[in-house]
């Protein structure tokens, strides 16, 4: 049974990566294709794993040494992410959510991994050593259905690092690229950076819904205010029963929520509006959108439901990533973690 669901599982990634390697040589279509095939059998990132996968009839090292050779390929990462990103793109329409989930691999106990640097492990909420990890995917408002779309590791040590803002920036502007500047951005907590939201807020394409921490200042009837004193003065006419599931467990909510007209002082040109839901926590839940919203319940129902979503999918994104237990990596050159990370997005 498991050698049948093998056999399926392989012809299916074989069609599959005819798309996915256009454009790659022979060489590097073939090991793409062992390696999603690897990836998905073993479930692990680990290329002893994804060689014992392969069932060559050579030795495992030899197996080990040429994937490791093809995995240090340096257009490897530029090549298949442009052709995920490519094939994901064909699923994005005028509203469909591009939720950025920013995330970090941490590295416990390692020692010669090119380039580690600190980072801050958000599941112990300590600094740690690693690398940090940003992907991108695609999904509709209210579904459970996601289109992984890009992901990319950085390290803050790299001689090519410039800074988190720039990395963001430019896989964000990326994807928008490839989607011809459809879908909406859905960032959470951490995005109400200026380095993000001016540039964003400057371009007139750019859509998005982005949560405020409540510490800057919009304007409002041309007056800077905090934005959480604005969120606390703001009027919730309509209201709504939610279940947010948080690991396996199932919790109830009764929410009030409404809007007000703002603007970036920053960007005072363009419109903006801060849709204010509260009931969730002590602090209104704010989120500042491009979304033109009214007194209408549906309008902004919508408004709460897409960033709601992001949370719906949180689990979904979770699960992928912990499906190739990605922090077990063991390569150790910068280069061939890069391409691991874009694998592992053509695998999910």
């Amino acid at each position: 049974m498991i050698h049948q669901i093998g056999r399926k599982l392989r012809q299916q990634i074989h069609y599959f990566s005819g798309e996915l390697c256009n454009g790659m040589g022979s060489v590097a279509s073939r090991f793409v294709e062992e390696a999603v095939f690897g990836l998905s059998s073993s479930g692990s990132v680990r290329l002893t794993e994804i060689g014992r996968a392969l069932e060559e009839k050579i030795p495992l090292h030899a197996t080990h040494k040429r994937l490791s050779r093809n995995l240090a390929d340096e257009s490897l990462e530029d090549n298949l992410g442009s052709n995920v990103l490519k094939l994901g793109s064909k699923h994005i329409n005028e509203n469909t959510l591009l939720i950025v989930d920013p995330s970090d691999v941490r590295k416990k106990y390692a020692k010669k991994m090119q380039y580690l640097a600190d980072v801050r492990d958000g599941s112990e909420d300590i600094i740690g050593k690693g690398y940090w990890l940003c992907e991108v995917v695609g999904c509709e408002v209210g579904s459970n259905e996601i289109t992984p779309l890009a992901q990319e590791l950085w390290s803050q040590d790299a001689p090519d690092f410039k800074s988190d803002n720039d990395q963001i920036l430019s896989l964000i502007k990326r994807v928008r690229q490839s989607t011809g500047g459809r879908g909406i951005i859905v960032y959470d907590r951490g995005s109400d950076r200026r380095r993000l939201l001016v540039p964003w807020t400057q371009d007139n394409t750019c859509r998005y819904l982005v949560r405020q921490r409540g510490d800057r200042h919009l304007l409002y009837k041309r007056k800077a205010r905090s934005c959480l004193a604005l969120a606390s003065s703001c009027k919730t006419p309509y209201a709504a029963k939610i279940i947010k599931e948080k690991e396996g467990e199932e919790k109830t909510f009764i929410i009030e929520f409404g809007f007000l007209p703002v603007r970036l002082p920053e960007c005072p040109q363009r419109p903006l509006w801060l849709v204010v839901v509260k009931g969730i926590g002590q602090k209104p839940l704010m989120i500042l959108s491009t979304e033109p919203m009214r007194r209408n319940r549906k309008v902004l129902w919508w408004a709460v439901e897409a960033y709601l979503t992001r949370w719906r999918v949180e689990d979904t994104i979770r699960f992928i990533k912990q499906s190739y237990d990605f922090e077990d990596i063991r390569v150790l050159t910068y280069n061939r973690l890069k391409n691991m990370a874009t694998l592992v997005l053509a695998a999910s």
